[in-house]
Protein backbone atom coordinates (compact mmCIF):
# COMPACT_ATOMS: atom_id res chain seq x y z
CA UNK A 1 0.00 0.00 0.00
CA UNK A 2 1.37 3.43 -0.91
CA UNK A 3 2.44 5.62 2.01
CA UNK A 4 0.28 8.39 0.52
CA UNK A 5 -2.83 6.38 1.40
CA UNK A 6 -2.05 6.26 5.12
CA UNK A 7 -0.81 9.85 5.09
CA UNK A 8 -4.10 11.04 3.59
CA UNK A 9 -6.13 9.07 6.14
CA UNK A 10 -4.07 10.49 9.01
CA UNK A 11 -4.68 14.02 7.76
CA UNK A 12 -8.38 13.30 7.26
CA UNK A 13 -8.71 12.05 10.85
CA UNK A 14 -7.37 15.41 12.04
CA UNK A 15 -9.47 17.48 9.62
CA UNK A 16 -12.76 15.62 9.26
CA UNK A 17 -14.82 18.41 7.74
CA UNK A 18 -16.18 19.29 4.32
CA UNK A 19 -14.09 22.41 3.87
CA UNK A 20 -10.77 20.58 4.32
CA UNK A 21 -11.96 17.67 2.19
CA UNK A 22 -12.92 19.97 -0.70
CA UNK A 23 -9.47 21.58 -0.67
CA UNK A 24 -7.82 18.14 -0.59
CA UNK A 25 -10.13 16.38 -3.06
CA UNK A 26 -7.24 15.68 -5.44
CA UNK A 27 -5.29 13.94 -2.66
CA UNK A 28 -8.38 11.92 -1.81
CA UNK A 29 -8.80 10.77 -5.41
CA UNK A 30 -5.16 9.71 -5.56
CA UNK A 31 -5.38 7.80 -2.26
CA UNK A 32 -8.64 6.17 -3.33
CA UNK A 33 -7.13 5.01 -6.64
CA UNK A 34 -4.03 3.64 -4.90
CA UNK A 35 -6.19 1.74 -2.41
CA UNK A 36 -8.45 0.43 -5.18
CA UNK A 37 -5.51 -0.94 -7.15
CA UNK A 38 -4.18 -2.81 -4.11
CA UNK A 39 -7.64 -4.07 -3.16
CA UNK A 40 -8.15 -5.34 -6.69
CA UNK A 41 -4.76 -7.08 -6.65
CA UNK A 42 -5.65 -8.85 -3.39
CA UNK A 43 -9.06 -9.80 -4.80
CA UNK A 44 -7.52 -11.30 -7.92
CA UNK A 45 -5.07 -13.35 -5.86
CA UNK A 46 -7.87 -14.56 -3.60
CA UNK A 47 -10.09 -15.43 -6.57
CA UNK A 48 -7.46 -17.86 -7.84
CA UNK A 49 -8.43 -20.24 -5.02
CA UNK A 50 -12.05 -19.35 -4.29
CA UNK A 51 -15.36 -18.58 -6.01
CA UNK A 52 -16.17 -14.95 -5.31
CA UNK A 53 -18.75 -12.30 -5.98
CA UNK A 54 -17.49 -9.01 -7.46
CA UNK A 55 -15.41 -6.93 -5.06
CA UNK A 56 -16.75 -3.65 -3.75
CA UNK A 57 -14.86 -0.76 -2.20
CA UNK A 58 -16.84 1.15 0.39
CA UNK A 59 -17.55 4.85 -0.06
CA UNK A 60 -15.72 7.22 2.28
CA UNK A 61 -18.84 9.25 3.01
CA UNK A 62 -20.56 8.47 6.32
CA UNK A 63 -24.32 8.22 6.79
CA UNK A 64 -24.78 10.64 9.68
CA UNK A 65 -28.58 10.81 9.70
CA UNK A 66 -28.98 8.65 12.80
CA UNK A 67 -25.52 9.06 14.34
CA UNK A 68 -24.42 11.25 17.23
CA UNK A 69 -21.06 11.52 15.45
CA UNK A 70 -21.59 14.09 12.70
CA UNK A 71 -18.13 13.89 11.12
CA UNK A 72 -18.85 13.45 7.41
CA UNK A 73 -16.08 11.05 6.39
CA UNK A 74 -14.81 7.63 7.37
CA UNK A 75 -11.21 7.47 8.54
CA UNK A 76 -10.47 4.33 6.54
CA UNK A 77 -10.69 2.63 3.17
CA UNK A 78 -12.24 -0.82 3.00
CA UNK A 79 -13.11 -3.59 0.57
CA UNK A 80 -15.46 -6.58 0.76
CA UNK A 81 -16.18 -9.61 -1.36
CA UNK A 82 -18.62 -12.39 -0.62
CA UNK A 83 -18.20 -16.00 -1.62
CA UNK A 84 -20.55 -16.74 -4.49
CA UNK A 85 -23.92 -18.11 -3.43
CA UNK A 86 -25.66 -20.52 -3.44
CA UNK A 87 -22.76 -22.98 -3.24
CA UNK A 88 -20.37 -20.90 -1.15
CA UNK A 89 -20.95 -18.84 1.99
CA UNK A 90 -19.07 -16.25 4.01
CA UNK A 91 -17.15 -13.14 3.05
CA UNK A 92 -13.81 -11.37 3.15
CA UNK A 93 -13.26 -7.81 4.44
CA UNK A 94 -10.12 -5.66 4.48
CA UNK A 95 -9.93 -2.42 6.48
CA UNK A 96 -7.09 0.07 5.99
CA UNK A 97 -6.72 2.72 8.70
CA UNK A 98 -3.56 4.11 10.32
CA UNK A 99 -2.99 2.13 13.50
CA UNK A 100 -6.08 -0.03 12.95
CA UNK A 101 -5.79 -2.07 9.75
CA UNK A 102 -7.23 -5.56 9.80
CA UNK A 103 -8.74 -8.47 7.91
CA UNK A 104 -12.16 -9.85 8.82
CA UNK A 105 -13.47 -13.18 7.56
CA UNK A 106 -16.72 -15.03 8.08
CA UNK A 107 -20.36 -14.33 8.80
CA UNK A 108 -21.15 -10.79 9.88
CA UNK A 109 -24.94 -10.85 9.83
CA UNK A 110 -26.39 -14.36 9.36
CA UNK A 111 -30.15 -14.38 8.90
CA UNK A 112 -32.44 -15.98 11.47
CA UNK A 113 -32.58 -19.35 9.70
CA UNK A 114 -28.83 -19.58 9.14
CA UNK A 115 -28.09 -18.57 12.72
CA UNK A 116 -30.38 -21.29 14.07
CA UNK A 117 -28.80 -23.87 11.74
CA UNK A 118 -25.29 -22.94 12.92
CA UNK A 119 -26.30 -23.08 16.57
CA UNK A 120 -27.98 -26.47 16.14
CA UNK A 121 -24.81 -27.85 14.56
CA UNK A 122 -22.66 -26.50 17.40
CA UNK A 123 -25.09 -28.07 19.87
CA UNK A 124 -24.63 -31.58 18.51
CA UNK A 125 -21.06 -31.49 17.19
CA UNK A 126 -17.70 -30.05 18.29
CA UNK A 127 -16.23 -29.80 14.77
CA UNK A 128 -16.35 -25.98 14.68
CA UNK A 129 -14.30 -25.87 17.87
CA UNK A 130 -11.79 -28.26 16.31
CA UNK A 131 -11.54 -26.08 13.20
CA UNK A 132 -10.98 -22.95 15.30
CA UNK A 133 -8.28 -24.65 17.37
CA UNK A 134 -6.31 -25.89 14.37
CA UNK A 135 -2.79 -24.50 14.65
CA UNK A 136 -2.78 -22.37 11.49
CA UNK A 137 -6.11 -20.67 12.23
CA UNK A 138 -5.32 -20.19 15.92
CA UNK A 139 -1.89 -18.69 15.18
CA UNK A 140 -3.20 -16.44 12.40
CA UNK A 141 -6.52 -15.24 13.81
CA UNK A 142 -6.68 -16.06 17.50
CA UNK A 143 -10.17 -16.53 18.89
CA UNK A 144 -13.51 -16.23 17.11
CA UNK A 145 -14.95 -12.73 17.54
CA UNK A 146 -18.32 -11.06 17.01
CA UNK A 147 -21.43 -9.95 18.85
CA UNK A 148 -23.05 -12.47 21.15
CA UNK A 149 -25.96 -12.86 23.54
CA UNK A 150 -25.38 -12.49 27.27
CA UNK A 151 -27.20 -15.73 27.95
CA UNK A 152 -28.32 -18.83 26.08
CA UNK A 153 -30.61 -18.30 23.07
CA UNK A 154 -34.15 -19.64 23.44
CA UNK A 155 -34.27 -23.41 23.23
CA UNK A 156 -30.63 -23.99 24.17
CA UNK A 157 -29.13 -25.20 27.45
CA UNK A 158 -27.24 -22.40 29.22
CA UNK A 159 -24.94 -25.06 30.70
CA UNK A 160 -24.01 -26.59 27.34
CA UNK A 161 -20.25 -27.19 27.06
CA UNK A 162 -20.12 -25.06 23.88
CA UNK A 163 -22.49 -22.32 25.03
CA UNK A 164 -19.68 -19.79 24.37
CA UNK A 165 -20.13 -20.56 20.67
CA UNK A 166 -23.90 -21.04 20.73
CA UNK A 167 -24.34 -17.50 22.13
CA UNK A 168 -22.61 -15.99 19.09
CA UNK A 169 -24.63 -13.82 16.71
CA UNK A 170 -21.63 -13.24 14.45
CA UNK A 171 -18.89 -15.69 13.51
CA UNK A 172 -15.76 -13.77 12.54
CA UNK A 173 -12.03 -14.27 12.35
CA UNK A 174 -9.78 -11.18 12.52
CA UNK A 175 -6.14 -10.48 11.85
CA UNK A 176 -4.54 -7.11 12.68
CA UNK A 177 -1.79 -5.43 10.65
CA UNK A 178 0.85 -2.97 11.79
CA UNK A 179 1.27 0.10 9.59
CA UNK A 180 4.72 -1.18 8.63
CA UNK A 181 3.12 -4.38 7.30
CA UNK A 182 0.52 -2.42 5.29
CA UNK A 183 3.34 -0.37 3.73
CA UNK A 184 5.56 -3.35 2.92
CA UNK A 185 6.15 -4.36 -0.70
CA UNK A 186 4.64 -7.80 -0.18
CA UNK A 187 1.48 -6.61 1.60
CA UNK A 188 -0.88 -7.76 -1.17
CA UNK A 189 0.63 -11.26 -1.18
CA UNK A 190 0.52 -11.43 2.63
CA UNK A 191 -3.10 -10.25 2.84
CA UNK A 192 -4.22 -12.77 0.22
CA UNK A 193 -2.33 -15.55 2.02
CA UNK A 194 -3.97 -14.68 5.34
CA UNK A 195 -7.41 -14.69 3.76
CA UNK A 196 -6.55 -18.10 2.29
CA UNK A 197 -5.70 -19.49 5.73
CA UNK A 198 -9.32 -18.99 6.78
CA UNK A 199 -10.59 -21.47 4.16
CA UNK A 200 -11.06 -24.43 6.55
CA UNK A 201 -13.38 -22.20 8.62
CA UNK A 202 -15.48 -20.76 5.78
CA UNK A 203 -15.64 -24.15 4.05
CA UNK A 204 -16.85 -25.83 7.22
CA UNK A 205 -19.50 -23.18 7.81
CA UNK A 206 -20.58 -23.47 4.18
CA UNK A 207 -21.05 -27.21 4.58
CA UNK A 208 -23.21 -26.60 7.66
CA UNK A 209 -25.41 -24.04 5.93
CA UNK A 210 -25.91 -26.18 2.83
CA UNK A 211 -26.97 -29.30 4.71
CA UNK A 212 -29.52 -30.33 7.32
CA UNK A 213 -28.70 -31.95 10.67
CA UNK A 214 -28.56 -35.35 8.92
CA UNK A 215 -25.92 -34.09 6.52
CA UNK A 216 -28.32 -34.05 3.57
CA UNK A 217 -28.09 -31.25 1.02
CA UNK A 218 -30.87 -28.67 1.43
Amino acid sequence: MEKQVLDFLKDLAKNNNREWFAINKENFEKAKENAWQDFNSIYEKLAQNDVLEPMKMYRIYRDIRFSADKTPYKKHFAMYTGRQKPDYRGGYYLHIEPGNSFIGVGFFNPNKEDLLRIRKEIEIDNELEEVLHAEEIKNTFGNLVGDELKTAPKGFDKNHERIHLIRKKQFLLMHQFKDSEVLSENFMDNAAAIFQKSKPFVDYMTDVLLTDLNGERV
